[in-house]
């Protein structure tokens, strides 16, 4: 090797999930919901037409990848920044170069900006003139909601791509790919790693890509060669990687006790939600995902019964988040007891389910109301209409109009049940001359 081709130490020192990082869409892994082969964004990047976008999602699932071989499969150049160390003048340099790029050469520009939720307002606000005149093609990646956290006319002006957690299928299958890759995984290094070990690793890591490979190659690189000069990972060196031990069930026990866990917090059993919880998680279960399942069923079996339940469950997800196992089991089992005792109704799912098949319905008329819509730069006409609206508050907080487009003006989605604070919401609709 030349003495100062430093090319191939800088390609060993990558880490593997760096490595491994898809080159092309064939390569990619997972979120098939956005580059199946007729998807919009697959099209897009086949022409060379994609527009701004955002990928929102959690961590790696491959917003960052996708944007890499955006870059790759285009004609455009690529400019990467990221939020948290970049300035405004960062943005003007780039803008600036984007504008040259299109003048001189006829290429578009495009600007991957990593944890975008965290630009500021300014930042906002220096490109969003060059996303408007098409100047660049903005991708951003962000791991937060990007209609609350970002700056809504970025968001208004960009296509948004939810990214969803890969499945532990698709994390197994990574890591067989990594272990028998020669150029770029683990091929070279002779590594066996059971069956065990894969899917102890895949399960555990959480739909995370990134956290999969950084637990095969530390196994990889930490456990010894036997006597034939193989390294042997197994299921005990894989719950080291991943520092969370294999769960104490089989997949199909894991299953039932989660389902277990599900039916006592709809059934109302404390004392039961509260072992399966723990049972999960002391075999091995992330406990966000215990969490998870309680803020949705604190909505979907609790709901409007008890409006505070959810409030709780995403207090505890919360402190699980930032404070971490084992002391965030504390509000954690505070949420769990609180949304089993709570007052239990549907009648909130029941609503979402009815207005879900009235929205994807065609229908011939479909019409907003003249009086709910924006006229601020209507015609007279429309702002005449407009000044038919009646506002509430006029009236006392409510006044009786029709809101829904004419074919559905008396649909009814919410019903509220005899339980809890439902008892309540009947009366305030009765006060107020409604159906119930």
């Amino acid at each position: 090797m030349d003495l100062f081709d430093f090319n191939g130490n800088e390609e060993k020192a990558k880490p593997l999930a760096e490595r491994m990082r898809a080159n092309c869409l064939e390569e990619f892994i997972g979120q098939r919901h956005i580059v199946s082969e007729r998807s919009l964004l697959r099209r897009a990047i086949a022409t060379d037409t994609l527009g701004s976008c955002i990928f929102w999602g959690p961590p790696g699932c491959g917003k960052t990848t996708l944007a890499n071989i955006i870059a790759l499969g285009t004609n455009g150049e690529f400019i990467k920044l990221n939020a948290v160390n970049c300035g405004v003048a960062d943005v003007k340099k780039a803008v600036e170069t984007a504008r040259d790029n299109l003048k001189m050469y006829g290429k578009r520009t495009y600007l991957m900006l990593d944890e975008c939720h965290r630009f500021s307002k300014t930042q906002s606000d220096s490109l969003l003139p060059a996303i408007e005149q098409g100047t660049i093609v903005f991708i951003g990646s962000t791991t937060e909601n990007p209609y609350a956290a970002m700056t809504p006319a970025i968001v208004s002006r960009c296509r948004v791509f939810e990214f969803k957690r890969l499945t532990e299928e698709d994390l197994q299958g990574a890591l067989k790919s990594a272990l028998t890759n020669r150029r770029k995984g683990l091929g070279k290094m002779n590594v066996e790693c059971t069956e065990e070990a894969i899917a102890h690793i895949a399960r555990m890591a959480g739909g995370d890509l990134r956290a999969a490979y950084n637990a095969l190659e530390l196994a990889a690189l930490t456990s010894e060669r036997n006597s034939e000069g193989v390294v042997k990972i197994t299921l005990a060196d894989a719950e080291e990687s991943i520092q969370r031990k294999a769960l104490s069930y089989n997949e199909d026990e894991y299953y039932d006790f989660l389902s277990a866990f599900c039916k006592s917090l709809r059934g109302s059993d404390a004392n039961a939600a509260l072992y399966y919880a723990m049972r999960l998680i002391e075999g091995g279960c992330d406990p966000m995902l215990v969490a998870r399942r309680l803020v949705v069923h604190s909505a979907e079996d609790v709901g409007m019964a008890d409006p505070r339940a959810l409030q709780i469950a995403t207090s505890a997800m919360y402190a699980l988040e930032k404070i971490g196992y084992p002391e965030a089991m504390i509000p954690l089992s505070e949420a769990i007891v609180y949304v089993c005792e709570a007052e239990k109704s549907n009648s909130v799912v029941n609503a979402m389910y009815a207005a879900k098949a009235d929205a994807v319905r065609v229908r011939d008329d479909d019409r907003i109301p003249p009086y709910l819509k924006d006229n601020s730069f209507g015609s007279p006409e429309q702002k005449a209409e407009s000044r038919k609206y009646k506002y509430p508050h006029d009236f006392g907080g409510y006044v009786e109009q029709q809101y829904l487009p004419d074919s559905l003006k008396d649909a009814v989605y919410y019903r509220p049940s005899e339980n809890g604070y439902e008892n309540e919401v009947k009366e305030i609709r009765k006060r107020k001359g409604k159906k119930n």
